[in-house]
């Protein structure tokens, strides 16, 4: 799955870099900002119980709120749930202009399409029964400049703008888009002790009423976090502070351990005087590290950082400069919707080189789809050994390192068997820093200063 993911990632930076671009839509008056203090957290936990390597958020939207399961991804631009309209759906337009993005099960030749709601009839948005719901016509400005997902074919101009989001592993959600209301619980002084339920209206959301694959099983559709005038994340932190934090719980905790997507100021990553002035809005918390957030066209809708290089047991590997560099196709991204760290084959050979060169006395074991896996179990007592694990240390530009912990790099593949979490890129690409290697880190992505701030939590509230 991830490697599908990636070679999609760096198709994709190659193709932003060279196309024309399209239409630029109108502008849109901008919406009312919060308070400065105020926020609004959803629900996020590991999806490890239904076998995946996504997080799940939990998102109230529509008119009464229903809630759903989304997998929260900064690789996405449209937010959709799976939907069941009142009437029989128009035939589908032929796929050809479809949308790519990443994610998702191993290809399968099956073509064969899924009605969203046969396939969980507990949670399918109804929009016949949302009061706000409100279509995109086919003909408006919005379907045709704003939305690169959407499809071309209009039969008349009031018909709803059709989209097939298509992704790397052949799978794919089709449907019409629409706007509708996503209802929130707000946070900070205005909000009280209590917790105030607000409207957050205009959501750009995809009413997916049939989809192909196995990738969107466990879940009921995708909630956007990328950068993207349509995305969730981009409108709504907009409204609340320009920012949004993660904080991704380890992959392999149970169900009930949950943290919390964040929209707006997070005190714990980014200084209180932030939201106050406009000096202030680099202000890092204390413990917390920053760096520039990329917002480059060529990477949207993903977040690109600027890497310096990595260490092994604080020794700077040789790793080309140009590895971590878009202008001369390379680079490095954080994505929640890659479980491993995805590094391109020069970086990736020197890593595990340095890596394995620490771990030379424990015996080599082969498992898929890992290159370096070793026996962990001591013959005499059955228990893991006590071997020490070389720290591994990512340098951002601003002298931010992530440190992450032990597990997060040489992770539990199976009984007794522990193996180097990361996976060979091809070169040129983008490499791409995955959701195991963020996790029990708190991320905020301040989208108005573009800055990327993070430090280690246990994420659980």
């Amino acid at each position: 799955m991830d490697q599908e993911r990636t070679a999609f990632i760096s198709s994709h930076a190659r193709r932003r870099a060279t196309e024309a671009g399209r239409a630029k839509p109108k502008p849109k008056a901008k919406a009312k900002a919060a308070p400065a203090d105020e926020a609004f957290a959803m629900p996020l936990s590991s999806g490890a119980y239904t076998g995946t390597g996504q997080y799940f958020v939990r998102f109230r939207v529509g008119t009464p709120a229903r809630p759903f399961l989304l997998v929260a991804d900064t690789g996405s631009d449209l937010t959709w749930v799976k939907c069941r309209r009142h009437a029989a759906p128009a035939p589908a337009p032929a796929p050809a202009p479809g949308y790519n993005y990443g994610y998702g099960a191993p290809a399968s030749n099956d073509s064969s399409s899924v009605s969203a709601a046969a396939s969980s009839p507990a949670r399918v948005f109804r929009p016949d029964r949302s009061r706000t719901w409100a279509p995109i016509p086919c003909s408006s400005d919005t379907c045709t400049a704003s939305l690169p997902f959407s499809l071309a074919a209009c039969p008349t101009p009031g018909s709803p703008c059709a989209y097939e989001y298509r992704y790397k592993d052949g799978s794919a959600a089709r449907g019409t888009v629409g706007t509708d209301s996503a209802t929130i619980a707000l946070s900070g002084r205005r909000a009280g002790k209590k917790q105030r339920r607000a409207k957050l209206r205009g959501v750009v959301l995809g009413c997916t009423t049939s989809y192909t694959g196995e990738s969107f099983l466990a879940s009921d559709g995708v909630l956007s976090l990328g950068y993207s005038n349509v995305s969730f994340a981009s409108r709504a932190a907009a409204r609340f502070g320009g920012r949004f934090s993660y904080c991704l719980v380890d992959h392999l905790a149970p169900r009930n351990a949950t943290s919390y997507l964040t929209f707006g100021p997070n005190p714990a990553v980014s200084s209180a005087s932030a939201s106050r002035t406009a000096c202030a809005g680099s202000a890092a918390a204390p413990g917390a590290r920053q760096t520039p957030l990329l917002l480059d066209h060529r990477m949207r809708p993903f977040y690109a950082v600027a890497v310096n290089g990595v260490s092994v047991d604080g020794e700077l590997l040789r790793i080309p400069r140009l590895v971590w560099d878009v202008q001369k196709g390379g680079g490095a991204i954080l994505d929640s919707g890659t479980s491993l760290t995805v590094l391109v084959s020069p970086a990736y050979r020197a890593v595990v080189a340095a890596l394995g060169k620490k771990l030379v006395g424990l015996p080599r074991v082969a498992m898929d789809p890992f290159d370096y896996c070793y026996n962990w179990t001591s013959p005499l007592t059955g228990e893991d050994l006590a071997v020490a694990v070389p720290a591994l240390a990512v340098h951002f530009a601003g002298s931010a390192r992530l440190q992450p912990p032990p597990k997060s790099y040489v992770i539990d593949a199976a009984p007794g068997v522990k193996c180097i979490g990361l996976q060979e890129g091809d070169w040129p690409g983008v490499s791409v820093i995955g959701n195991i290697l963020q996790q029990e880190h708190l991320w905020e992505f301040d989208l108005k200063n573009r800055r990327l701030r993070f430090k280690r939590s246990r994420c659980m509230q």
